[in-house]
């Protein structure tokens, strides 16, 4: 079946559909958006990200707001216990739990973000009551957890100090015994609604890299980088190694491809052909994208991992195979006819 997945993908994505889409609880032929009879579209990151779309799926049909949903769908994965996504996620060098969340709002352009933030259970929460409570996009740190904190979000004791002189003593001797940290899990969920009205949101939450420096902040919290929304084009949202998302500002590349005439999946494509091009990493990125647009097309392309997305509207909610930039000719620099001048 995978097999069957992923050829169906490659093809779309040759084609002028956004990928895989979904008419009546089977794939659609490319080219077709979703029928808007069975909008909301959701798209998430990973096969976790299923649990998340219901969640979303079930906040809409309950009267809740796209932001709603979007919230409450990224929560569903922080309450789990994943090793990448909320309190349970894998630690830094110094044995604390710092996560990052953006969420986004089509209507007005709107954002917020939390970044290495300490004991707050949900980080997409405080990231919401950034964006709607203030008048900054990004709070971090210490900063961020006391306004979290304040706003009444659920947290937990943290104590950094004891944690702090132990990850002192860890470096001392990884640095004696010339060791390196290596990357772990860096799994995110980023979770994108295309709503019945024709609104656009997206969130994304993450524990980060596991054994990362104290103080890291990946992709996840950056506008443009791990999640971004335009309301007249379409959403991206991103998973896998942070830095070398946030170098190609790849969310907005991907929203940016769309403007210009890209459906999503070529878009998601295109962005990682044009990352590789130019990083030392080449294909071996660890870098996935997923997008819709205002169509309800949607798609998702991987460089350097395998990955798996999930897609539900009201009819249907699957998991699909991504395909990799290694599955498809590379376009030359510069040389892509599909984007219109």
């Amino acid at each position: 079946m995978k097999t069957s997945r992923r050829t169906f993908v490659a093809r779309s994505a040759l084609g002028v559909a956004g990928g895989i889409t979904l008419a009546s609880g089977r794939g659609a032929e490319p080219g077709t958006p979703t029928n808007t009879a069975t909008r909301p579209l959701i798209v998430s990151t990973w096969p976790f990200g299923r649990a998340a779309n219901a969640t979303a799926l079930k906040t809409l049909q309950s009267g809740g707001s796209l932001l709603d949903a979007v919230e409450q769908g990224i929560r569903e994965v922080e309450s789990s216990r994943n090793p990448s996504v909320g309190l349970s996620g894998l630690p830094n060098a110094a044995g604390v739990v710092q996560l990052d969340a953006s969420i986004m709002f089509g209507p007005g352009h709107k954002a917020g973000s939390v970044a290495a933030i300490e004991g707050i259970r949900h980080p997409i929460s405080a990231a919401r009551r950034v964006m709607e409570q203030t008048p900054h996009v990004m709070l971090a740190g210490e900063g961020a957890r006391m306004f979290a904190l304040e706003q009444g979000l659920e947290s937990v004791e943290i104590d950094s100090a004891a944690r702090n002189e132990a990850w002192l003593r860890k470096r001392a001797a990884e640095r004696a015994a010339a060791q390196h940290h290596t990357a772990g899990n860096h799994d995110t969920i980023a979770l994108l609604v295309l709503g019945a009205d024709g609104n656009l949101a997206g969130g994304c939450s993450t524990s980060g890299w596991a054994g990362k420096l104290p103080g890291r902040v990946g992709d996840s919290p950056i506008v443009g980088s791990g999640l971004y929304v335009d309301n007249e084009v379409g959403a991206a949202g991103a998973t896998g190694l942070g830095e070398n998302i946030m170098r190609y500002c790849g969310t907005f590349l991907v929203v940016e491809l769309m403007r210009q005439g890209l459906p999503p999946q070529e878009a998601c494509l295109e962005a990682l052909r044009r990352m590789s091009r130019q990083d030392p990493k080449g294909t071996a990125l660890a870098v996935s994208f997923v997008a819709l647009d205002k169509h309800g097309r949607f798609g998702s392309a991987s460089a350097g991992q395998a990955f798996q997305f999930a897609v539900t509207t009201t009819e249907d909610s699957r998991l699909l195979d991504s395909p990799g930039i290694g599955s498809l000719p590379v376009v030359p620099e510069g040389g892509n006819r599909n984007i219109r001048p």
